[in-house]
C-alpha cells in the first residue's frame, strides 16, 4: 500500500484468504484479471502518449512523502 501512495505501484491486486500459495488458481484469475483491465485502459492510446505517460511516473517516483 505504501508503494501505491509514493507512486511506484499502481495497482494492489488482493491476495485470496490463506495467501496465494493456498489458493494458485484464484491468485492467477486475479492477476489475470488485473493484466486484462490494465490493457484495456491503454487500448487505443498513441505510443507516444503512453510514453509521455511512463516517463512522467518514473519522473515523479520518489517525490511524494509517508506521513509519519
Amino acid at each position: 500500500q505504501d508503494l501505491k501512495k509514493l507512486g511506484v505501484a499502481d495497482h494492489i491486486i488482493p491476495e485470496p484468504v490463506g495467501g496465494a500459495q493456498r489458493h494458485r488458481v484464484q491468485a492467477m484469475e486475479a492477476v489475470g484479471k488485473a493484466i486484462a483491465k490494465l490493457l484495456d485502459e491503454v487500448k487505443g492510446k498513441k505510443r507516444e502518449d503512453l510514453r509521455r505517460d511512463r516517463r512522467k511516473k518514473y519522473l515523479e517516483m520518489g517525490s511524494k512523502a509517508l506521513a509519519a
